[in-house]
């Protein structure tokens, strides 16, 4: 807790994929990071995210249906408002810091607008940094992750298992060459380092209602499959997709009933799919599986479709 006694705020944002969750999960498994609350705004009316960080966190709230920069601005002021109010009530556990994460998509200078001008909020709260996420296999792509990494204090370079993060780095230090920069494989990163404070000031500049912000005409497209699904025949279904649509498709991420105990995490950035991990347990009560993809010209109803067609042909 800060000096005048406001809790500090860390704003977590990165372009899709770039290892934003796996940076937060990570850090809240550290002693240090026990007192931290989350919140996470996920794009789509499905969220995935948070299920993953409330296995090791449970003082998480989920922001969905939108961007924290567009038609949630609000909502990040009532959640952390509510934050307090939930504290002093016995209702949540006690916390030290908030650890606010963005969607893939955001625009960061509209979300520090509102932490640095809403009355209530900057009462009680102070932003202790940025922190940007970038991804060293994909590097900087499409304007959305410029605005991120030029807004940041601290830069993160992650999976640099994957990729060269050198020429990254030489061009982090042209476009911000105020940043830290880290570097971190699987989210490794110390919380004392990485939440170091900005050393230099910050003003709240306004900024235009950002509820006509489309972002180009990418969206967030969920579907939901009742029957499990046979997993060899997803696997065909998932790479046909890609190949004929990659391009257009920048993130799919979900929670998949193979018919064990627990599902099959899903992540996949571009054209990469990481190798699926086995939760032991599903993270709530719905057992469906549950399928996210941001991208352009994305339609739900013929990827439901698509989806229901090739597993039941594989289960007859």
């Amino acid at each position: 807790m800060a000096a005048d006694g406001k809790l500090p705020v860390a704003l977590v944002t990165g372009f899709l994929g770039s290892g934003k969750t796996t940076l937060i999960a990570r850090l809240l498994g550290h002693p240090a990071m026990g007192e931290t609350a989350v919140i996470v705004n996920e794009i789509g009316d499905i969220g995935i995210d948070h299920h993953l960080l409330r296995r090791v966190d449970a003082r998480t709230v989920l922001l969905k249906n939108g961007c924290l920069c567009c038609t949630l601005r609000g909502d990040l002021a009532d959640e952390l408002r509510d934050l307090l109010s939930r504290r002093e009530r016995g209702e949540i556990p006690a916390f030290t810091r908030v650890v606010v994460e963005t969607t893939g998509l955001a625009d960061p200078a509209p979300v520090v607008y509102t932490l640095l001008s809403e009355p209530v909020v900057k009462h009680h709260y102070e932003l202790e940094s940025i922190i940007a996420t970038v991804d060293a296999q994909h590097g900087l792509v499409r304007q959305e992750s410029l605005k991120q990494a030029a807004a940041a204090d601290t830069l993160v370079v992650t999976k640099t298992d994957l990729g060269s993060a050198s020429a990254l780095r030489e061009r982090l230090a042209l476009l911000n060459p105020a940043a830290r920069v880290l570097k971190a494989s699987f989210g490794d990163v110390e919380p004392d380092v990485l939440f170091a404070p900005a050393e230099h000031p910050r003003e709240p500049v306004p900024h235009a209602d950002g509820s006509a912000h489309a972002h180009d005409g990418v969206r967030a497209v969920s579907i939901v499959i009742d029957e499990p699904l046979d997993w060899t025949a997803f696997g065909i279904w998932l790479t046909m997709l890609l190949q004929a649509r990659g391009s257009e498709i920048f993130r799919v991420k979900g929670l998949l009933d193979v018919g064990a105990a627990g599902p099959l995490l899903l992540n996949g950035v571009q054209h990469i799919v990481h190798p699926p991990v086995h939760l032991d347990a599903w993270p709530d009560g719905d057992r469906r599986s549950r399928l996210v993809f941001i991208g352009l010209g994305l339609e739900r109803d013929a990827l439901e479709r698509s989806l229901a067609a090739f597993n039941r042909a594989a289960t007859r």
